[in-house]
């Protein structure tokens, strides 16, 4: 049985909806890009003067000595043509560099914010190494298109007009005819071969996605695979992957080579058809030595880049393939998003309350059943029950990473969807159950809580989490690396670090979630020690599974399925004999409570939930 899901290829899409996407960001430098036109109109225009100058000299040299005043003029005139094709040229580059790298600066920074910006489900449901490599291949896709299509396809275009204009002015329509028609059967030709050949290009994009987000997946699991012994396994995995990528690379090469064959071959036709017409003008004295030499040119110049076009456009196609995806991203909508006339809270106390709120993850599956309850600013409620029960589901719905589909959170009485969602995550701090750091310095980490925060300030928080003497010792210090995902620290250090964190965030609201289960019992006393006393006079949210951590508690909620079983005091639940008594006896029974253990009841018959809770 397989229990991994790889998409097909990508269904086609409009290429015009790319380039409309991409439009905006390249109006915004609308000085930069008129004047880079200018002086490729300049520079094309010149290009096409160029063999008319040299027709006139070699024609000059076949006259008498005394008129050499006029090869000299048109020597002069030769020479300035070429000299205004590469300054004006290489005024363009200049000119369109910030234009470029510009676009994919703006692309790339607010496609950025609006990964942020997405849900959790989102996220949840992503794979890291795909989602980067799409981003990669889009942004050099911006660079390609904009480059080739303002330095190759535009100019291109306009020469080939001018060059047809030329040729009608001077010489017979025959040779206007057959430039028109060789660039005709070009294009067409390419349009149609290169249309057949995207579907290899995103399969192949498709496939190299799905093997790097698996590898990746592999590595950021590293120890999870050495456990279970399945290093095999991931190999032979990504090398499937591989190899069906290896597959479609090579029917795009081949496909490649018979594209270039079939150009080659309608260049080489027209180029024949054009210097037979002018060598015939030559014979039946129509048309001179400096005329062969014009159209000569002409094809000379043309082929070129005519020949480039083909390329170009195929990495055109290609770019705006890659570019799809990325604009995908970008139009993914956020499932939490502030309402327009969201205000922002500011509160040195708050309120909490659930008002029989139901949320489920998946629309036939609810997680919480009409959850009511309420803390007062500065009191402190804790939520027990066993795993799947919801308990974590509360504090990503008082997050608002998730929105209730029934009933409301509410801080001060107003529901949390009335308040921004900058300014509501700012009033509450967090110490999670999996702590999770970046790639970066303890002192980095810690300071993430604040990043405004002075060295002292961190140092005050890493004390009261009682993890400064352990970072002392280190030859470091602060400036440790702390390693990918934080997987260089114990889980119990992991676990103060981010302790650290919320301190020194210091929000009217606090919510710990397990914020001890990875300490030893020493050490766990004595922060919940300082974690009382930090959380006096602060709205203090706690979800556990060692009952004796919540003692203290001014309300304790108990949650079976999703739904609240029973509420009071630690003492009053004791009395009431039920479930939260049962919980008690048994975990007072056991001689000790290891460090991150989970003593769940086995009468709390509840399903996971679909996200962990």
């Amino acid at each position: 049985m397989r229990f991994s899901h790889t998409g097909p290829a990508p269904e086609r899409r409009d290429d015009w909806q790319t380039l409309k996407n991409l439009w905006p960001y390249v109006w915004a430098f609308r000085g930069r890009v008129l004047l880079a036109f200018a002086c490729m109109v300049v520079a094309k225009v010149a290009n096409v003067l160029t063999p008319i100058y040299l027709k006139d000299l070699i024609d000059a040299l076949g006259v008498a000595p005394a008129l050499l005043a006029i090869p000299l003029a048109a020597l002069a005139g030769y020479g300035l043509a070429r000299l205004l094709t590469g300054v004006f040229g290489e005024l363009r580059d200049a000119l369109f560099a910030r234009v470029t790298q510009g676009a994919i600066q703006q692309v790339a920074s607010q496609l950025f914010a609006h990964l942020l910006s997405l849900s959790l489900r989102f996220h949840l449901g992503r794979r890291t190494g795909g989602l980067t490599r799409d981003i990669e291949r889009g942004t050099k896709g911006i660079g390609f298109l904009l480059n080739f299509t303002v330095f190759n396809i535009l100019p291109t275009l306009l020469e080939i007009a001018m060059v047809t204009g030329v040729l009608l002015w001077r010489y017979d329509w025959v040779f206007a005819a057959l430039t028109l028609a060789t660039i005709a059967a070009y294009v067409l030709f390419t349009l149609k071969v290169t249309e057949r050949r995207m579907v290899y290009r995103r399969t192949m994009n498709s496939l190299d996605s799905q093997a790097n987000g698996k590898a990746i997946d592999a590595l950021l699991n590293y120890e999870t695979v050495k456990y279970f012994g399945n290093e095999a396994y991931e190999s032979r995995r990504y090398d499937t992957d591989m190899r069906n990528w290896v597959d479609s690379a090579v029917r795009n090469q081949v496909s490649l080579n018979l594209l270039n064959m079939g150009q080659s071959l309608i260049i080489t036709i027209g180029m024949t058809a054009l210097l037979w017409q002018s060598a015939r003008g030559v014979v039946q004295g129509s048309m001179t030595v400096g005329d062969v030499v014009l159209v000569s040119a002409y094809l000379t110049q043309l082929y070129a880049p005519l020949n480039f076009l083909g390329f170009v456009y195929r990495e055109i196609k290609h770019a705006l393939a890659d570019m799809e995806r990325m604009f995908d991203l970008l139009a993914h909508q956020q499932e939490v998003a502030d309402r327009p006339d969201a205000t922002a809270l500011r509160a040195d106390q708050a309120s909490l309350s659930f008002d029989a709120v139901d949320f489920g993850y998946q629309p036939d599956r609810r997680i919480l059943h009409g959850v009511s309850f309420s803390v007062p600013a500065g009191g402190s409620l804790a939520v027990v029950g066993a795993s799947g029960a919801g308990k974590s589901t509360l504090s990503r719905l008082l997050f608002r990473f998730y929105d209730p589909t029934g009933g409301a959170v509410r801080i001060n009485g107003r529901d949390v969807r009335d308040y921004t969602q900058d300014s509501l995550r700012a009033h509450i701090g967090i110490v999670p159950q999996d702590t999770v750091l970046f790639n970066d310095t303890i002192g980095y980490n810690i300071a993430y809580g604040r990043p405004d925060a002075s060295p002292d300030d961190v140092i005050r928080a890493a004390q009261a989490a009682h993890i400064h003497e352990f970072v002392s010792s280190l030859p470091q210090g602060y400036d440790t690396p702390v390693g990918e995902r934080g997987l260089k620290l114990s889980g119990g250090e992991k676990q103060r670090v981010a302790i650290a964190r919320a301190l020194l965030k210091s929000p009217p609201i606090l919510v710990f979630d397990e914020a001890t289960s990875a300490l030893d019992t020493r050490t766990e006393r004595a922060i919940q020690d300082q974690l009382e006393r930090i959380a006096r006079g602060r709205t203090t949210l706690i979800i556990a599974h060692r009952l004796s951590t919540i003692v203290h508690a001014d309300h304790i909620l108990v949650l079976d399925a999703g739904r609240v079983v029973e509420q009071g005091s630690h003492a009053s639940l004791l009395a009431r004999g039920g479930r939260y008594a049962r919980m008690w006896q048994l975990q007072q029974s056991r001689p000790t409570d290891a460090p991150g253990s989970v003593p769940d009841v086995a009468d709390s018959a509840t399903a996971p939930d679909a996200s962990p809770v």
